[in-house]
């Protein structure tokens, strides 16, 4: 069977447990330190806010987070004696330049090499030695450095080089990182056109069609809201649910696991709360929201509420009718909000038809 990941405080009890039960399953990444290590590593334990888990060394690298130092997750027993090698060799010197040329000084074939590090770490070593030298980068830059100090420590002699590998890590020019939380943003394709999703390391910002309208406006106010800029990028965030939205659109799931930054009002975020309790293949009216929330006056503010969503069929504000049956108005088109309740009802219609089989 599959390993399925249990949810994050399960994961923080075997950390501060030392347990071994998800060894090479699950890895902690520490936000205040830049770290991260396996379950059972003996360091202090950090406090649950700090933390974040990811299922792959992969995940955690390009990430940003480096290998601990007590720990070491990079280690691993039973595999090709080149991977430990080369990974002692780049602790001991990791500003050496690292080319090709410099593996087979060492005695080492660059394909056997890039080869082996696939199999053992799903990346490549040249991978594992650009994300530690831009990680540090982008933490340096965040707490106030030079862009040219960063560039230096990174083993960047030309500044162009240097920005140009660090906007394919972090997803914008060196400057832009200065004393910043990075925020990332990308796009990926569906059945009713390409949607653009913003996220964090962990938590979804923003998911719309990329024709909206509003769109520039929304990502100027994510910006002030979040007090920072948003640049070309991706998160696990972004990749999970670009494959939750995949599911959806294939009609394997109308559920979303992602987690999300809802970022408006209280009264907003209990409409919200109300869009995400009703069931795919069903609808409501603005009235039956309010009713729901035992302020029937409130109509117009829940229909404001409802327009001022910025995720786009998570909190599925498509299943809102008006009170004649109408379809009334949808940011991404009338003619995509048809399409997805057609295409809820037909999911729904089949589980039924399962059910009962």
């Amino acid at each position: 069977m599959l390993f399925e990941r249990p949810d994050d405080d399960t994961l923080y009890d075997a950390l501060i447990a030392r347990s071994a039960d998800y060894e090479g399953q699950a890895y902690v990444c520490v936000k205040t330190t830049g770290i991260f290590c396996r379950l059972t590593c003996p360091a202090r334990k950090p406090k649950r806010e700090n933390t974040i888990f990811f299922d792959t060394i992969a995940a955690c690298m390009h990430s940003g987070f480096r290998p601990c130092q007590r720990c070491r997750p990079l280690e691993q027993p039973g595999r090709e004696p080149i991977v430990d090698e080369l990974l002692a060799a780049l602790d001991r010197e990791p500003q050496l330049p690292w080319t090709e040329d410099e593996l087979v000084r060492r005695g080492h074939d660059p394909s056997t090499v890039r080869r082996a590090f696939k199999r053992a770490l799903g990346m490549t070593f040249h991978d594992i030695v650009r994300y530690r030298r831009l990680g540090e980068a982008a933490r340096q830059l965040a707490d106030g450095a030079r862009v040219i100090d960063a560039q230096l420590e990174a083993g960047y002699e030309s500044p162009s080089g240097f920005r140009t590998a660090f906007q394919r890590l972090v997803g914008k020019a060196p400057a832009l990182s200065q004393n910043r939380e990075l925020l990332f943003a990308d796009w990926f394709e569906t059945p009713l056109g390409p949607m653009v999703a913003v996220a964090d390391q962990t938590h979804l910002h923003l998911l719309e069609f990329h024709d909206r309208k509003a769109l520039p406006t929304e990502l100027e106010a994510l910006q002030k809201r979040v007090r920072s800029s948003v640049a070309i990028g991706r998160t696990p965030a972004i990749d999970q649910i670009e494959a939750e939205i995949r599911d959806y659109f294939e009609g394997r799931q109308t559920v979303f696991r992602t987690s999300l930054a809802l970022g408006g009002t209280p009264f907003e975020k209990h409409v919200w709360a109300k869009l995400m309790d009703i069931p795919a293949g069903q609808t409501r009216a603005y009235g039956d929201l309010a009713r729901e929330m035992e302020r029937p006056e409130v109509v117009r503010a829940v229909g404001r509420a409802n327009g001022a969503n910025q995720l786009a069929i998570i909190v599925p504000c498509h299943r809102i009718l008006g009170a004649d049956g109408s379809l009334t108005g949808y940011g991404g088109g009338l003619w995509r909000k048809q399409w997805l309740l057609r295409h809820e009802e037909k999911i729904s219609t089949q589980a039924k038809m399962e059910e009962t089989a």
